[in-house]
């Protein structure tokens, strides 16, 4: 697996600085005020992260616990049970993540009345273009940061996600690396749109985005030097489970519902359902290609 670090490495690299990608497509769209686009982009980021993780990372992971069962005299499907405790475990971990971020800052926690009429005043001001009060823009900045931290503490699990992956195989590898940089895309315009109205600041929007993105790499890192000494097939297969569990939460508790709150339900659906059809056929063609 040694053989396979840089490439790798380079995925992983690829994977995490996409949030900048996403933070200079914001600011260079003729129209910065149309939601919609934001709310496409988030929908597209979901389908891609749900149907990779159904049908691709999960179904590895669980084929490759059963291979490893066989070999063991054990049967075929007795260490699945394994890979499925790991994918829910996965969807606890980005969970706790969630609680950790005190209640009253953390922006997936459901908003009082007043919280939530201003927010909706904050987004039509968007909209709109017109310039947002004070107090509207000190929310957007901290919903910007805590974006941002939020991104960063998620992109770190990924990072290991995505380095682990390449190193079993470099071409899924470069699928899950794929997923993470369309997933990431939109969450740099989702942490850059809102630092970019509250301070008017492109440059600031731009590095508060591309920074979160940089923690993947480091994860990466960590995943060589501490996990590698107890890295074998069975745990590779363990983690990728988690994997599949962490994007498939993901997807549902934060980009869907950050999707339908800046825009339409069928415009963040028809994403959805477009993400699915693009990972489809990407993952055909690598298929094919193999």
């Amino acid at each position: 697996m040694h053989e396979n670090f840089w490439p790798a490495f380079l995925l992983t690299i690829f994977a995490g600085l996409s949030t900048g990608i996403g933070s200079s497509i914001a600011f260079f769209v003729k129209n910065r005020n149309n939601t919609k686009f934001l709310t496409l982009s988030m929908g597209f980021a979901a389908g891609v992260m749900i149907y990779v993780s159904f049908m691709e990372i999960f179904p590895h992971a669980l084929n490759a616990l059963d291979n490893i069962s066989s070999e063991d005299g054990k049967g075929g499907h007795s260490y699945r049970y394994i890979g499925i405790i790991a994918f829910f475990a996965g969807m606890l971990l980005v969970a706790l993540i969630d609680k950790i971020v005190p209640h009253d800052d953390n922006p997936h926690e459901f908003m009082t009345a007043e919280e939530k009429e201003a927010a909706e005043a904050d987004i039509e001001a968007i909209k709109k273009g017109n310039e947002v009060s004070p107090a509207g823009k000190k929310r957007l900045m901290r919903i910007g940061m805590l974006t941002a931290t939020a991104l960063a503490l998620h992109n770190f699990p990924e990072g290991i996600a995505t380095f682990v992956s390449a190193l079993e195989s470099v071409s899924l590898g470069f699928t899950i690396a794929v997923a993470i940089a369309l997933h990431n895309i939109p969450e740099g315009i989702a942490v850059s749109m809102p630092v970019y109205y509250a301070t008017g600041s492109r440059s600031k929007a731009f590095w508060y985005s591309f920074l979160s993105g940089v923690v993947e790499p480091l994860g990466a890192i960590l995943a060589y030097f501490i996990l590698m000494p107890f890295l074998n097939e069975m745990m590779i297969a363990i983690l990728l489970s988690g994997v599949a569990g962490i994007m498939v939460f993901i997807a549902l508790d934060q980009l869907l519902p950050a999707a339908e709150e800046y825009g339409e339900h069928h415009i963040s659906i028809y994403g959805m359902v477009a993400g699915m059809a693009m990972m489809a056929l990407s993952l055909l063609m690598l298929n094919h290609a193999h």
